[in-house]
């Protein structure tokens, strides 16, 4: 069953440009990952420092192959080192099966 994963980041317009690169190499290396399906970045109009990262995955235990191999993880580390903050993110499936 597909699921998406919603992450949650607060950028601060000052870290933007740090953050930029990696957020776009997390992105182009996501999508080489087996069951990848689609993503996007969504900014919050009322909170431009708050953004949403939504993505689709074709199962659950492909999106832990990538959540938890190395090359996601230091990636992740460098954005969270420099957003000061550990990033959120949630895994869900539609509608309300199990």
């Amino acid at each position: 069953m597909a699921v998406k994963v919603i992450i949650r980041r607060i950028i601060p317009e000052h870290r933007a440009q740090d953050l930029i690169p990696l957020l776009k190499k997390l992105r182009t290396l996501a999508t080489l990952q087996p069951g990848y399906i689609s993503g996007e970045t969504l900014r919050r109009i009322d909170k431009p420092d708050e953004f949403l990262v939504i993505s689709t995955w074709a199962s659950a235990a492909d999106w832990d192959r990538w959540a938890r191999s190395q090359e996601r993880n230091e990636i992740q580390g460098k954005i969270d080192t420099i957003l000061g903050a550990k990033t959120e993110f949630g895994l869900f499936h539609h509608g309300f099966s199990e």
